[in-house]
C-alpha cells in the first residue's frame, strides 16, 4: 500500500493566481485595521523631517541637541521680553503713567484743584494735581517743551537737568505720582505737602545754562 503525502503533491501557481491570493489576503480587515491612518502617516513623515532638520542643526551648534534647545528657549524668552516692553501691554502700561491724560490745564489750575482736594482729604487727587502743577510750570517757563506723551520720571528727568538743585526732589516727585496714579497706593497729607513745597522750589530756581558742543 502506498501513502501519498499532501507534500509529494507539487503545486503549480501561476504569478496571476499567486497575486490575486496575495491581495486577497491583505484585503481581510484585519489588516485594514492595522494599517495606520493618513494622519498617522503624515505625524510619522513630519516626526522625520523635523528630526533630520535638527540633526542637520545640531551638527553646527556646539551641544549638539542640547545646544539645539537652549537657543530656542533663549529666542522664545526673547519674543516675549520684546512683545511686553513694545506690545499692548507695554503701550497700556505706559500710557497709565502719563503726567497729562487729557486737556491741559494752567499750572494755577491744577494748583486749586489740588489745594481743594486736600482741604477734602481728597489726598490722592491733591497729589496728582499738585505734580501736574509742577511738570505744567515747568512748561509755561519753556524749560519743558509742552507734549502730551511724556512721564512723570521723563519730565523728573528732563527738568533735572536744568534745575540741577532740585533733580532729586523731582525724581521723588515723580515716584510720589506714580506710586498714587498708577501704583494704587494712597496719597497722604505728607505727599501732598512735599509735592506744594517742591513746587515752590522749582518756582524759584533759576535754570543753569547748558554748555554747546
Amino acid at each position: 500500500m502506498v501513502t501519498l503525502l499532501l507534500t509529494d503533491i507539487p503545486v503549480d501557481i501561476d504569478r496571476d493566481d499567486a497575486r490575486r491570493a496575495a491581495a486577497e489576503e491583505l484585503s481581510d480587515p484585519k489588516y485594514q485595521a492595522a494599517r495606520p491612518s493618513g494622519l498617522e502617516q503624515f505625524v510619522q513623515w513630519l516626526g522625520e523631517q523635523l528630526q533630520k532638520l535638527l540633526n542637520g542643526v545640531s551638527n553646527v551648534v556646539p551641544g549638539g541637541i542640547f545646544g539645539v534647545l537652549l537657543i530656542l528657549v533663549v529666542l522664545i524668552v526673547l519674543v516675549v521680553v520684546v512683545r511686553l516692553r513694545t506690545g499692548k501691554i507695554a503701550r497700556s502700561s505706559r500710557a497709565d503713567r502719563l503726567v497729562f491724560g487729557g486737556k491741559r490745564q494752567s499750572a494755577d489750575d491744577y494748583r486749586r484743584a489740588a489745594a481743594e482736594a486736600a482741604a477734602a482729604g481728597r489726598y490722592d487727587d491733591a497729589v496728582r494735581d499738585r505734580f501736574r502743577a509742577v511738570v505744567r510750570a515747568l512748561e509755561e517757563r519753556a524749560l519743558l517743551d509742552a507734549r502730551s506723551g511724556r512721564t512723570a520720571d521723563e519730565a523728573a528727568a528732563e527738568a533735572g537737568v536744568l534745575l540741577p538743585n532740585v533733580a532729586a526732589e523731582l525724581r521723588q516727585g515723580a515716584r510720589l505720582f506714580d506710586d498714587v496714579h498708577y501704583g494704587g497706593r494712597e496719597g497722604t497729607e505728607a505727599a501732598y505737602r512735599a509735592l506744594t513745597e517742591l513746587d515752590e522750589r522749582c518756582r524759584r530756581e533759576r535754570p543753569v545754562a547748558l554748555a554747546v558742543p
